[in-house]
């Protein structure tokens, strides 16, 4: 790998990093408060207001959108487990998943060039 494509992976793992902390506090805090409705009451909270659901379809579709590039170049550049990214994606946080995958990503397209 060169210099720029490290430099790349690492602002990719700090993305992955501070999406996770920034994401699960809020989702630990929700499921922390008395009543919160459990699944359903954080679905209900997605659509809270017009504000809300739009910010959350379009994390959904951006997610989906990000689903199909994951699934279409794992399969290019012979990445194995792309089912794993995904799913997570929507358990986790697409924007902890999304970079994982493109650290992934950088280093096969990298090792790809290199045999070539």
């Amino acid at each position: 790998m060169t210099r720029s494509e490290k430099n790349l992976c690492i602002v990719y793992a700090v993305i992955a990093v501070v999406a996770l902390v920034a994401t699960q506090v809020n989702n630990i805090a929700f499921f922390l408060q008395p009543q919160n409705g459990g699944m359903a009451g954080y679905i209900n909270a997605l659509y809270a207001n017009p504000a809300v659901a739009s910010f959350t379809n379009d994390i959904l579709l951006y997610a989906l959108a990000g689903s199909i590039f994951m699934a279409v170049e794992a399969q290019r550049l012979g990445i194995r487990y792309v089912w794993v990214y995904i799913v997570l994606s929507f358990l986790i946080a697409v924007s902890v998943m999304f970079p994982l995958f493109l650290i992934v990503r950088q280093y096969k397209t990298s090792r790809l060039r290199v045999s070539e």
